[in-house]
């Protein structure tokens, strides 16, 4: 082979080379001027679900449930009439009603607009929501007073089908879901509903967490979620469940029907619970919360593994939090709506009790700093809360039904 035909060859191959690359680019560039347009992604659950909400929005009844043999507590199931899915809420959260309720000459009540916070009774769901509520009668002994005014309206007339004003869930006063330190859900009466949220979360998110669970009752006919929380301890053996009976009916039977007779107190948890650390979770009637979570303090538990939420006005205060420190003289309280200003002297619980006392009126709701509904601007001076309120009260606001004046102050209502 010559020089001249070896040189020939090379560069024939190079010219194939470039002819090559020429037709792949031509290819390319009619196939990407071809191509489809791109079909459009769904978008993902959450984005299709309304976070939050502001104010007030509609919520169906869906169903009703008795919960307990005397038909005292009843379930509600409440599904958003704008169709849109729910984001999960924290387990042990509650949310705020406002209530159209009308009068009833038996009740001795007039036609009102009341704000009631409840508890949700179930772990989150997209498409609904749970509350159980208990029917308050009228003070024992004491005739003369009305019966609860929401929880009765609850029971008597709202009924599947109804539409109530809801606000989004809220509350300081939930489950830990970071991380799996055993922990403690005691319920007193209808205390039981939080834990019921919590409780289930624990049991399907997180099954392999130890969950003790004492529930305190009078007896058997108060008992609600009795089979429902009787086939979780039998399916989920890190589930210990303890009933407690302070009044049983002679047809109520240890060991079938409860574990403990008496209260759930500080000796029966140091009994049943074993050694290590465990995190504590309470709710319940006044009594129980006023001697129970500062008892586990005395007891060692540290305090940041202590929460509690107790239903109506409790004082309920851990050793390590200092009450609101007492002034020395009377302060002035200036209502500037009202147009009075008047001598705080100490002798009510809250600033609340303290303008009802005088005529002021105030809106009002759930009377333990939950719903928000006494929230009034503060226009000068300070306030005092013993414990942090759940609802957090807007910028140069205050919460009456648990604040104390810190200072001479002024108020807009």
């Amino acid at each position: 082979m010559t020089a001249s035909q070896l040189l020939s060859y090379i560069l024939s191959g190079i010219l194939l080379q470039i002819l090559v690359l020429a037709g792949f680019a031509v290819w390319r560039r009619h196939t990407t001027l071809q191509a489809p347009t791109a079909i459009p992604v769904a978008p993902p659950a959450d984005s299709q679900r309304d976070l939050a909400w502001a104010g007030h929005r509609g919520f169906r009844v869906l169903r009703r449930e008795i919960e307990d043999p005397a038909g005292s507590q009843c379930s509600f199931y409440l599904a958003p009439v704008d169709g849109k899915l729910l984001a999960p809420f924290k387990p042990g959260q509650f949310l705020t009603f406002q209530l159209q309720v009308t009068g009833c000459a038996q009740t001795n009540t007039k036609p009102q607009t009341v704000t009631r916070c409840y508890s949700l009774s179930d772990m989150p769901e997209a498409t609904h929501f749970r509350i159980t509520v208990k029917r308050v009668p009228a003070p024992r002994g004491m005739p003369g007073l009305p019966p609860g005014v929401s929880s009765n309206h609850f029971h008597d007339q709202v009924q599947p089908g109804d539409v109530l004003q809801v606000k989004a869930p809220s509350g300081h006063f939930f489950l830990d879901t970071s991380c799996l330190t055993p922990v403690v859900l005691i319920g007193g009466g209808i205390g039981i509903t939080p834990m019921m949220s919590m409780l289930r979360w624990c049991l399907a998110r997180q099954p392999e967490r130890t969950v003790h669970l004492f529930y305190g009752l009078r007896s058997g006919r108060e008992h609600a979620f009795k089979s429902v929380l009787e086939q979780f301890a039998a399916d989920h053996p890190q589930l210990h469940l303890h009933v407690v009976y302070s009044q049983p009916e002679p047809d109520d039977l240890p060991g079938r029907d409860y574990r403990h007779h008496g209260h759930v107190d500080v000796a029966m948890l140091r009994q049943e619970l074993p050694l290590g650390a465990h995190q504590f979770y309470i709710c319940g009637p006044a009594s129980m919360m006023e001697s129970l979570v500062p008892a586990l303090a005395a007891w060692g538990v540290h305090s940041q593994d202590i929460h509690f939420e107790a239903f109506g006005p409790a004082s309920v205060r851990l050793t390590s939090t200092a009450a609101p420190t007492a002034l020395s003289t009377p302060v002035a309280v200036r209502f500037a709506r009202s147009q009075r200003t008047l001598s705080w002297d100490g002798q009510q619980l809250n600033l609340l009790d303290f303008a009802e006392r005088h005529g002021v009126a105030v809106e009002s709701g759930c009377r333990s700093g939950g719903c928000g509904a006494c929230q009034t601007r503060l226009l000068k001076g300070v306030v005092r809360y013993a414990n942090p309120p759940d609802h957090d009260p807007a910028p140069g606001h205050c919460l009456l039904c648990v604040a104390i004046p810190g200072s001479d102050m002024e108020l807009e209502a």
